[in-house]
């Protein structure tokens, strides 16, 4: 008797709204969908914790290393848009994504890594909630505006 297979492990990310403490927002334009902007996000590895990864891909997405990394204890599980499905294995339909702020006194240099990333922008609170295309970031940076 063959053992039984476990099911696919919902998958988790990490978004890190980054900010700076004059309430401008960082967001980025995805190479894939194009048009789709965001703050940096990125899937964990095994083993990972959600902090690590958040590090991880604030660096590996920006080149930033500068910064306060607050976990805002807050994550929600949301279903997977079909433009982002075919990066998960079959039957996977939802991700749980954890929500951190990375707070820097000014802006800073940002060196986008070209494969995953078009352009990006520095805005006012306002701004970057009218361009943001994912409603959980929307959620964050609504919590972290002054």
């Amino acid at each position: 008797m063959a053992p039984a297979q476990e099911p696919p492990r919902r998958p988790e990310s990490v978004l890190v709204v980054i900010h700076t403490a004059t309430d401008e927002f960082l967001l980025i334009e995805r190479r894939k969908p194009a048009g789709f902007w965001q703050s940096v996000t990125g899937s964990l590895e095994w083993g990972e914790v959600p902090e690590d990864a958040a590090r991880r891909e604030v660096l590996e997405e920006t080149g930033i290393e500068a910064g306060l990394l607050t976990n805002l204890q807050w994550a929600q599980v949301y279903e997977i848009l079909p433009a982002f499905g075919k990066v998960y294995a079959p039957g996977i339909t939802h991700n749980r994504e954890h929500a951190f702020a990375l707070k820097l006194a000014l802006r800073v240099p940002v060196v986008l890594n070209p494969r995953e990333h078009v352009r990006f922008e520095w805005l006012a609170a306002d701004a970057a909630l009218l361009r943001v295309s994912s409603y959980t970031n929307r959620a964050v940076i609504e919590q972290l505006r002054r």
